[in-house]
């Protein structure tokens, strides 16, 4: 009958011809008000004095439509789990527990040393933020929202493939990569010459909201990155002292690519910097008495996904893709201090 055949997913088989016997069945369930197993798109197929009818009618209960597949099966077909339709901090941690301890054992492994190298009890410390008198002229704060902002995309990347994109993953990825920075902050607090500094516990939050804020906003992660760009030097770069600070410049990429004037325009490949990078703060140029330099810089970048990786197929294409929304290559774009 006309239920049977209607109700049943357009994918799944084609829907049959409409008979009168189907008409009568809408004209009785019209006059009774009662709800209807039909789609509106099947309305097309009736005659024009029903169709009418139908769409006049002041229906006491809803209409069953049924017109497309279930986007639990298709998520399935994908080998994604379904969408979850509510938001549990606990099921969300559960989802990603092997993710998660992978990243909260890499940051264990990397502070473990601290434990022996002469720890003490632990205290706090002032380090203040962008000063000139500050060790890393700020730059070591943006190092620290950085650090947090792509643990929580990682974390939340992970979130929306096994839980079907749920409701209110981003707020557990921001917390979850807070805890880890805390974690992290904690084994800063024993070491001698450093200590529990509230002002990395407020850039770590910073970064971890500016996680939330990208994927909540619609299509903002088209629009916007937080990126790393590491100036090389004689060694590429220096793991260890206050060097590595001084190659680091942290940026924000305004892309052309994510609106919709310019994304069939070659402006898509361009994008707008702003950042921050500081100069001048090592030891040994203190003790030559050279000032500090503190460097707000705009520019323009190139957009090397948008330029090569748009429609990667291979996963290393979309991986690699996936990274350039995080780090710029040196030598991919041009700057201008706008201060000192």
């Amino acid at each position: 009958m006309l239920g049977a055949a209607l109700s049943t997913p357009a994918l799944a088989r084609p829907v049959e011809p409409v008979t009168a016997s189907d008409l009568d069945t809408l004209d009785l369930a019209l006059a009774a008000r009662t709800p209807l197993p039909l789609p509106l798109s099947s309305l097309t197929a009736l005659p024009s004095e029903s169709r009418a009818a139908a769409v006049d009618a002041d229906f006491t209960g809803p209409i069953m439509v049924a017109t497309q597949p279930d986007p639990d099966e298709a998520l399935a077909l994908n080998g994604d789990l379904p969408r979850r339709d509510y938001a549990s901090f606990g099921e969300d941690v559960k989802a990603i527990k092997w993710e998660l301890a992978a990243v909260a054992g890499y940051y264990t492994a990397t502070n473990i040393p601290k434990l022996f190298k002469n720890p003490r009890w632990p205290t706090v410390q002032d380090e203040g933020w962008f000063g000139r008198s500050t060790n890393n002229v700020g730059v070591d704060k943006l190092a620290h929202s950085y650090s947090a902002y792509v643990i929580s995309e990682l974390l939340y990347a992970r979130l929306k493939r096994k839980t079907g994109d749920a409701p209110g993953i981003e707020w557990t990825a921001a917390a979850l990569a807070s805890g880890i920075m805390l974690w992290s902050e904690a084994f800063d607090s024993i070491e001698p010459t450093s200590g529990w500094s509230w002002e990395d516990v407020t850039f770590n939050t910073l970064g971890a909201g500016f996680s939330v804020l990208r994927n909540a906003v619609p299509g903002l992660d088209r629009k916007l990155d937080f990126r790393l760009m590491i100036q090389p030097n004689e060694d590429i770069y220096t793991l260890n002292g206050k060097e590595h600070f001084r190659q680091q410049r942290y940026l924000f990429a305004l892309k052309a690519s994510g609106f919709e004037a310019f994304e069939k325009t070659p402006l898509r490949f361009v994008e707008l910097h702003l950042g921050y990078r500081g100069d001048d703060f090592l030891n040994e140029d203190r003790a030559a008495g050279i000032v500090p330099k503190r460097h707000i810089f705009v520019g323009l970048g190139l957009n090397l996904r948008e330029l090569l990786f748009k429609n990667a197929r291979s996963r290393a294409g979309r991986a690699a893709g996936e990274v350039l929304d995080y780090f710029q290559p040196p030598y991919t774009a041009i700057h201008h201090d706008i201060t000192e």
